[in-house]
């Protein structure tokens, strides 16, 4: 039975892991700060390449020159968020070198508190270039406040998604070290064909068959068209399969990484002390 105490003491355990973090992130300041500014300079490239590709064509599916742009920004926010999925298992190993480990995770609920905890602090870290790239977006191609309150609801399930991907590697590298790279792997195919960077349209027509099979794609076209089409009742409606997409995976991704979690540390344990 869930009580008030027991929700103080899992909120109170959650803070202190969101602190903990936040103290070690900022003993790195540099590596942060470069972090942060990279995904700004990886889409420097598709920016002008795409300016150009406009003067051939007037579209390419709903995305023109006029708003393109937002496009663009989603794209930096989301790559913004993406490094929950490395910095999750980062912080992972950081705990099992330092041999910290066991006592974060030796409590049956301990993982839950350990996956909100991350994502809090994760937060608290991109807050400032998440904030400051999303209102530039807002300026640049105003939306109603329901709409904007839908896209910020659906990048906080973009969120979900990213910290059970997280999970899952970060219990490779805890348990089996030389299995991580492997699931990184396959995160970053996935990235690769999510068009991220690039629409959908551009591509010839085996990579887009390849694309409609990423759950990714879906996950992040549905947050461009609520923004550009500003109608969430007609997004929903026009795009059914893109939300479910969104909806299912926030509940899934999460509960398979806590499930693998607990698999996993309970046959392995923690190896490579």
């Amino acid at each position: 039975m869930i009580t008030l105490s027991l929700v103080k003491k899992g909120l109170y355990k959650i803070l202190a892991i969101t602190e903990k973090n936040l103290k070690l992130d900022m003993r790195a300041k540099y590596n942060l700060i470069i972090a942060l500014i990279f995904p700004i300079i990886g889409l420097i490239m598709p920016i002008i390449l795409m300016d150009k590709f406009f003067t051939f064509n007037d579209n390419f599916g709903p995305w023109t020159k006029d708003n393109y742009l937002v496009y663009q920004f989603i794209a930096l926010n989301i790559l913004l968020l993406q490094r929950i999925i490395i910095s999750l298992p980062n912080s992972l190993m950081n705990e099992k070198y330092w041999q910290t480990l066991p006592a974060l995770i030796i409590a049956p609920f301990n993982r839950v508190y350990l996956l909100f905890g991350n994502i809090l602090s994760f937060l608290a870290v991109i807050s400032i270039p998440f904030t400051v790239f999303f209102i530039i977006c807002y300026l640049y191609y105003p939306i109603s406040i329901l709409t904007l309150l839908f896209v910020i609801g659906m990048f906080f399930l973009i969120i979900l998604v990213f910290s059970g991907l997280g999970l899952v590697i970060g219990i490779f590298i805890i348990s089996k070290e030389n299995v991580s790279g492997f699931f990184s792997f396959i995160v970053g195919f996935f990235f690769l064909f999510s068009c991220i960077s690039y629409p959908y349209e551009i591509f010839p027509k085996f990579i887009q068959n390849i694309v409609d099979l990423n759950p990714l794609y879906y996950m992040f076209l549905i947050l461009r068209l609520a923004w550009i089409e500003d109608n969430m009742l007609l997004t929903i409606t026009s795009h059914p399969i893109h939300f479910l997409v969104l909806l299912i995976s926030a509940v899934i991704f999460p509960f398979f990484g806590i499930t693998i979690f607990n698999k996993v540390f309970k046959k392995y344990g923690i190896v490579g002390y």
